[in-house]
């Protein structure tokens, strides 16, 4: 199964005292002891990050590794990641996490890897990579258009309603035209794609939402949708 499991914050890094969205996303491979690898680009390969991975996840039955790119565990890489299970991508620059993708060929292996069964998961840079569009903003608030690897057909926010700037910017994208319907993510809730289309959506905090977003008659029109608590699964 081709899967995407698009976090709009949360997991390990955010929620520390709460496993649900990790566990979810381990659930989802067919692996009775999955080989989870993380993937810290979006941070520069911050050694803190990747250190709270480990620590997180050496709680979980799998097997963990990471991929750095600023100093690559081997020269093949494409043997590397389609070896794995479970790619999960931190949050950070997404527009330089994009970048340097590109140039090591990554992007070209993890579409590869979407195709053999590789769940790809990940929050925030980490979840709008996936879509054909996502919302960027930078640390002066202002938001623009990242175009992603296209596995998930149309655009994506993440911190939907947690960080004002980022429902706030999705919608001036909208307005202008700039960016086309999509979805903003809360932190705590993630949507499970299937094949390109939405599964499952879930949170891991009960008031963590998703919504349908869209511009129609130069107005914002928005769809609530209520998430699976998996606390209560």
């Amino acid at each position: 199964m081709r899967q995407v499991i698009a976090l709009g914050g949360g997991g390990f890094s955010m929620e520390p005292d709460n496993p649900l969205l990790d566990q979810y996303i381990l659930q989802q491979s067919a692996a009775r002891t999955p080989k989870v690898c993380f993937v810290p680009t979006a941070s520069g390969d911050a050694e803190g990050y990747i250190a709270g991975f480990y620590k997180a996840f050496s709680a979980f039955d799998c097997t963990a590794s990471h991929l750095a790119l600023s100093r690559p565990p081997t020269a093949d890489l494409e043997d590397y990641v389609l070896e794995k299970d479970i790619l999960y991508v931190g949050g950070g620059d997404t527009m330089r996490m994009l970048e340097t993708w590109r140039e090591h060929g990554l992007d070209r292996i993890l579409h590869k890897a979407w195709e053999q069964g590789v769940v790809l998961a990940g929050l925030s840079a980490g979840s709008m990579c996936w879509y054909e569009e996502g919302v960027n903003c930078d640390d002066a608030g202002q938001a623009k258009v990242v175009q992603g690897l296209g596995l998930i057909p149309g655009s994506h926010s993440p911190h939907y309603d947690s960080e004002p700037e980022y429902r706030r910017g999705y919608h001036e994208l909208l307005r202008s035209g700039r960016i086309g319907a999509g979805v903003g993510v809360s932190d705590g809730a993630g949507i499970h794609y299937i094949g390109g289309k939405i599964h499952r959506v879930v949170n891991s905090r009960r008031e963590a939402r998703v919504y349908g977003v869209e511009v129609a008659d130069g107005e914002i029109v928005e769809e609530a949708i209520t998430p699976e608590y998996l606390g209560a699964l």
